[in-house]
This record gives C-alpha cells, sequence and structure tokens, in this order.
C-alpha cells in the first residue's frame, strides 16, 4: 500500500481530561473516517449545529491558542497538539467528538496521542492523497516577528526561531524536515510560560486549568517542573508543534518551507490566510502515482485538481 494514499485510525481512541484554558473537563474520542472525510470536530454536547470544520478561515481566535468556530458560534480550543499529532502521523481522515469547549491538556504535549494513534494502528485506503503545493513566497509581518513560507521541491521544512529576554530561554532555533525527520522531540515538547505571566493569564481569564503536570514553567534561571526539559530546545521545538498543528488547518499536507521569528499562532494564521487569497500561491494536486520521486515534485507525477 502506497504511503500517498489516505489515511485513519484503527479503532476509536478515548481521552478525558482538563482545558488548559477553561480548566473544564471534556472527554474526546477521535473515530475512524472514510476517504475523502477530512478532519472533523462535532460537539457532543451541543444538539444542532455541532459540527467544526478545521480550516484556515474558520480561526476565530488565535491568541494563546487555536480555536475553530462554525457560523452557529459553535467552537473548539486548543486544537493545536492534537492536529499536529495528526499531521505528523499521517491521518488524513477522522471524525473528532468532544462534549466541551476545549481540548484536554493531558501532558501539554502531542505525546500521549501520538502514542494512542499509533496504538490504534493506521488504516489505509486506496485513495490517493492530495497535497498543497507552495508556488509563490509569501511573507507577512507584525513588527518584530516575521513568517514567510517559500516553494520548495518534495519537503515541508519549519525554521523556527524564538527570542526571550529570558536568560534561560534565551534565542533558541530549529531546523526540521517534517517528511523526512524523527518527531519525537517536537511531539515531546509541551507548552511552557514564564513565572510572571501566570497572573496575567489568570486576569484574561485563561490558564485555569494549568498546572506543572502540563507546562513548562520557568522562572527567572529555573525550571520549576520537577523532572526539567525533556529535550534541550523543548521551547522551539513546542513552537514547532503548535505551527504544524496550525498548519494542517488547511486540509493537506504542504510542500514547502516555512521561515518564522518570534511567531506563533496569529501569525501563522495570518500568513496561511494571505497564502490562500491568492490561486497563483499555491496549487492542489492528488497524487497519482504510487511513490513519490525522491528528487522532485512536479506537475508530470502530479494531477492538477484546483
Amino acid at each position: 500500500m502506497s504511503i500517498l494514499c489516505q489515511k485513519t485510525i484503527n479503532k476509536n481512541i478515548n481521552f478525558e481530561g482538563v482545558g488548559l484554558h477553561s480548566g473544564l473537563k471534556a472527554n474526546l474520542t477521535i473515530k475512524p473516517a472514510e476517504p475523502n472525510t477530512g478532519i472533523i470536530f462535532k460537539r457532543t454536547d451541543i444538539k444542532k449545529n455541532n459540527i467544526i470544520i478545521p480550516n484556515v478561515f474558520n480561526v476565530s481566535n488565535a491568541l494563546f491558542c487555536t480555536t475553530i468556530s462554525n457560523e452557529s458560534g459553535a467552537s473548539v480550543s486548543t486544537i493545536e497538539h492534537l492536529m499536529g499529532a495528526l499531521y505528523g502521523m499521517g491521518i488524513d481522515n477522522a471524525l473528532i467528538e468532544i462534549d466541551n469547549v476545549e481540548i484536554p491538556i493531558l501532558d501539554g504535549s502531542a505525546k500521549l496521542f501520538v502514542e494512542a494513534i499509533a496504538e490504534s494502528g493506521i488504516k489505509n485506503s486506496e485513495t490517493p492523497i492530495k497535497i498543497i503545493k507552495i508556488e509563490k513566497k509569501v511573507e507577512f509581518k507584525d513588527e518584530k516577528k516575521s513568517i514567510f513560507i517559500e516553494p520548495t521541491k518534495i519537503s515541508l521544512d519549519i525554521d523556527f526561531e524564538l527570542k526571550y529576554e529570558n536568560s534561560l530561554i534565551g534565542t533558541q532555533r530549529n531546523v526540521i524536515k517534517v517528511f523526512e525527520a524523527d518527531l519525537t522531540e517536537i511531539y515531546n515538547s509541551r507548552t511552557f510560560c514564564l513565572f510572571e505571566d501566570i497572573d496575567k493569564l489568570k486576569d484574561l481569564g485563561l490558564a485555569k486549568g494549568g498546572n506543572l503536570d502540563n507546562a513548562v514553567v520557568v522562572k527567572d534561571n529555573k525550571i520549576l517542573n520537577k523532572n526539567g526539559l525533556r529535550n534541550k530546545k523543548e521551547f522551539v521545538n513546542h513552537k514547532i508543534l503548535d505551527c504544524l498543528g496550525d498548519l494542517y488547518l488547511t486540509g493537506h499536507k504542504i510542500i514547502g518551507k516555512i521561515t518564522c521569528s518570534q511567531g506563533g499562532h496569529k501569525l501563522t494564521n495570518q500568513l496561511l490566510r494571505k497564502v490562500f487569497s491568492n490561486k497563483d500561491n499555491y496549487s492542489l494536486f492528488e497524487i497519482k502515482e504510487k511513490n513519490l520521486p525522491h528528487t522532485f515534485l512536479n506537475r508530470k507525477q502530479l494531477k492538477s485538481i484546483a
């Protein structure tokens, strides 16, 4: 079976936990779905208009997390870690049922999602995947923050840099070839915050479910979590996980290179909105070959569907 065919999970996967920002308990079930379904969220605590599609233009809030909403106002927030896990594990189709407003934060990373997907097993189909190929460089800037995406031949590369005045975090940068690299450290990297920002978040009505079991907290030059960091670049690696999850709101795998400095959910979404505002910026293709060429990806191997 070709790796370029659409995939779903083999069996239902269940989670329960609290939302990082809402502090509310939620039960979540990931269910297998048929080819060409895509990723769909369903709020089971709402009887009508409860389907929410993770789409670039359905992002209703990107402050501290990614929230998607439908036309009736039903929403699901903090979807980025789960979406990053689904993207990295190659899951094209799934129905995600949840009985509250926010995805459980679990341990603050994508680790438990990835492990559960692996344990469930992955079901292949005969239906080919679709790929978004970036055709032109597109960039977006917001003062010191910047992000751009540009064409590549066959890869999705994420080059991410963060800069903090905090001496322990400082400046970190990592470059990941998503389709080639071992993503374990990306999946395992947890959300983080500065100790002095906790009260500010609380004042905004956020981080109600946050604790040292689901977030890395940095106070001055110390990690308050008992076991410290999971990897040397956990801070920037978590940002890459967030970016990966936000990229999956395009609905497909991407061939292109993202370069970001000091960005986050909002900047990534603003870039993607700009990309998809002009059809000259990208092409949408359906793979017709059984194997992806190692050296190039061009229109000879792809059938345009856009």
